[in-house]
């Protein structure tokens, strides 16, 4: 079969293409809410047959269809099982260990988890939920406890520590990770934590290739590098052999039978690499051996079987989102109640101040107003409500003495109609920066 796609012909009604957070475009069928790297204008032809052409039939990797389809097909929720989880705001990492690990596997993946602030007042109707997993896993994942470490290659990402092997109990930290990760996962809420590729690769058993060790140690790494971009014929001295250090003594270790014989040239380079990569994934994971804790939480609440159709890059984008806030997508998707519209004076000056805040306040405040500073990975048109998408709103409210309030669940802000741009850019950080709590749901 010969495979064309018209690049100039429009996409069909309700499609978009797409490259945000990805190396290649995908694309979205506004229509049926999924997405799909599959492009609608690829079509097979037979050369020898005279019939229309057919939408070739491949596999699609979903998203948004993993949360509307996946989950609701394997995670039925029977008798409308449900169970509420009441947490400490003061002392919330160990108040939702403790609760969380009691929890047996079937009820983690049978029932609804709806979350309570201790001594605040509101109903869950998904706020409070994107709140809790945002911030339990901003104090989890946090370094400064232990369990994490940043990679090796910036601040930003984190992995696995070594040094979490003096942390009290932690494979019980690690399965209690791994119960979080699936639990977000399952009930739509995002991470504000981004974990290094191997992590991901680890949570889905498929195998780490050379990139993936620049995150561990950035020196070995460029050094397989150079070896593999430069020919190395009488340069470098190496055997299929390596140095290891073990217990205080260092021993040589072959990469393969007689190894230390081997010389290691042009021709057999990429089989040294190969098994460099290997040994030293098998010393990184010897040192952290509890990464079978995370495997064994997450499993707790996620079937492999479902998430095998994502790939590291795909699987960080559903648990993480991106924090990257794209303001005309915002824009785009925003709506307006209470006699507010795009052109309002008032609606206005709050882009304007958007246009201002940098990348870190944008994220406050979309997180004061939806509970989570991530974005789902088709952007502000997939933002979650108690029933499926839920645009950011913008409702007129108060006075102009009164602080912005927000309605979590509803992905709703009530701002006043502030007269000034001063005025209401001094409300609106008061109100991202002091405000902690909820009151509204």
């Amino acid at each position: 079969c010969n495979s064309f796609a018209d690049t100039n012909k429009p996409l069909p009604s309700g499609w978009e293409k797409t490259i945000k957070g990805h190396q290649k475009p995908f694309f979205i069928d506004h229509n049926r809410r999924s997405t799909t790297f599959f492009d609608p204008r690829l079509e097979v032809q037979s050369p020898i047959s005279t019939e229309p052409p057919v939408i070739a039939p491949r596999p699609q990797k979903m998203y948004f269809d993993f949360h509307g389809l996946f989950i609701l097909k394997h995670f039925t929720y029977p008798n409308k099982a449900s169970h509420l989880l009441t947490v400490n705001r003061d002392n919330l990492l160990e108040d939702a260990f403790r609760k969380v690990m009691l929890l047996p596997r079937k009820q983690l993946q049978r029932s609804k988890l709806y979350v309570s602030f201790a001594g605040e007042e509101g109903l869950d109707y998904s706020g409070p939920s994107r709140e809790f997993f945002f911030l339990i896993s901003r104090e989890l994942f946090n370094p400064y406890y232990g369990l994490f470490e940043y990679s090796a290659v910036d601040t930003y990402t984190v992995q696995i520590s070594p040094l979490s092997t003096y942390v009290d109990s932690p494979h019980e930290w690690f399965r209690f990770a791994g119960r979080i990760i699936g639990l977000a996962l399952i009930h739509h809420c995002l991470l504000d934590a981004f974990f290094t590729r191997p992590l991901y690769k680890m949570l889905l058993r498929s195998k780490c290739d050379l990139s993936d060790l620049r995150y561990e140690d950035e020196q070995f790494y460029q050094s397989l590098i150079w070896i593999k971009d430069n020919d190395i014929t009488d340069i470098l001295d190496l055997t299929f052999s390596i140095d290891e250090e073990m217990f205080g003594k260092i021993e040589e270790r072959e990469l393969k039978p007689n190894g230390k014989n081997i010389a290691v040239t042009e021709k057999n380079k990429k089989e040294y690499i190969e098994k460099m990569v290997k040994w030293r994934r098998t010393i990184y994971i010897c040192h952290i051996c509890y990464h079978q804790s995370s495997f064994r939480g997450f499993n707790e609440v996620i079937d492999l079987r479902l998430v095998s159709v994502f790939d590291a890059n795909e699987l960080e984008l559903v648990i993480c989102g991106t924090a990257d806030i794209d303001l005309n997508d915002w824009r785009q998707h925003t709506e307006y109640r209470g006699g507010y519209y795009d052109l309002h004076p008032a609606i206005v000056n709050f882009w304007d101040a958007l246009g201002q805040f940098d990348n870190e306040r944008r994220l406050r405040l979309l997180q004061f107003v939806t509970g989570t500073s991530s974005i789902p990975y088709e952007g502000f048109a997939a933002l979650r409500g108690p029933n499926g998408p839920k645009r950011f709103c913008i409702e007129k409210w108060g006075t102009s003495d009164s602080l912005p309030r927000t309605h979590t669940c509803f992905n709703r802000l009530d701002l006043p109609a502030y007269e000034t741009f001063n005025q209401l850019w001094e409300k609106l950080v008061i109100a991202i920066e002091e405000t902690s709590t909820f009151g509204m749901e």
